[in-house]
């Protein structure tokens, strides 16, 4: 039985940009698998939304809860809450912008910095085992093959 594409109803390539995104797609969660089991043996354990707050923060020190909530893509409320335990557990810390003190800066403590840093060591660790697995050929090909992945995506138009 043939593989149909869209609505021309031709048959889709095996190895056609569709069946590649699927593939990405699987590689992706087995991936989130892998970094979540390895962020677990971390000293502090974080959830996967607590991670990416972080990492967030990390990338943009000083960013507001509303800012925050808009990368994150998550209601304020939520981030509010997940801030809140982020700080309780001496992650994050909030302070009164300089410029509107009635606006909230949010920024990763030392130990915060530390908590990613270890975690991205282990994620690190858990990928270099599966990558070490590899045949060096197939690993050469996989690594041409993410570079010119980054470099089409830094040439795509921003998505509207």
């Amino acid at each position: 039985m043939a593989e149909y594409g869209d609505a021309d109803r031709e048959p889709a390539r095996a190895d056609g940009p569709d069946a590649v995104a699927g593939r990405i797609a699987d590689a992706v969660d087995s991936l989130t698998g892998l970094w979540a089991a390895a962020a677990s043996r971390a000293s502090v354990r974080l959830s996967p939304h607590q991670l990416r707050a972080m990492r967030v923060l990390e990338d943009l020190p000083g960013t507001n809860l509303t800012a925050l909530a808009e990368r994150l893509d998550a209601g304020l409320p939520s981030v509010s809450r997940l801030c809140d335990r982020l700080e309780a557990a001496g992650l994050v810390v909030r302070d009164a912008a300089p410029h509107n003190r009635r606006e909230v800066e949010l920024r990763l403590t030392a130990h915060g910095r530390h908590v990613l840093a270890e975690v991205a060591r282990l994620r690190n660790r858990v990928l270099a085992e599966v990558l070490r697995a590899m045949d060096p050929d197939t690993l050469d090909a996989l690594d041409r093959s993410l570079r010119a992945f980054a470099e089409a995506q830094r040439n795509l138009p921003p998505p509207k």
